[in-house]
């Protein structure tokens, strides 16, 4: 796919440490911008940006889906909180043919700074 050399292309611009993983998938973990195990996923016409945050706990389920949708609604710049299963994961799609590397930064630099900051809210929901 000729998209993919477009999505790595950015990620050496900006100085990003990633391994591709798939064909179309890439694993950015740069510690240095906040960045653990986050998959970007070119599945067109789209970029898939996600990374698992924790697992669901047994107990104050309620509470912490009511917590994060008040971070979706209130605190989250690009992308959201959802459930995959059983994990909470941060995710944001950007559409292919008209993203820019400013936009992937953007969407990086936001994962990043959500991790941080929600950090000590979302812990006292791990088991």
């Amino acid at each position: 796919m000729a998209g993919l050399n477009h999505i790595e292309g950015y990620l050496i611009d900006l100085k990003i440490q990633y391994q591709e993983i798939d064909d179309g998938t890439f694993l950015v973990n740069d510690a240095g911008k906040g960045l653990t195990n986050v998959a970007l996923i070119h599945e067109d016409p789209v970029v898939v940006v996600r990374t698992k945050v924790m697992s669901v706990p047994a107990a104050n389920k309620e509470s912490l889906y009511e917590k994060l949708l008040g971070l979706n609604a209130t605190d989250l710049i690009h992308g959201a909180y959802a459930l995959d299963g059983n994990d909470v994961i941060l995710i944001d799609t950007l559409e292919y043919d008209t993203m820019d590397k400013s936009e992937l930064e953007a969407t990086l630099d936001a994962i990043g700074l959500a991790l941080a900051q929600h950090y000590s809210i979302l812990s006292q929901y791990r088991n």
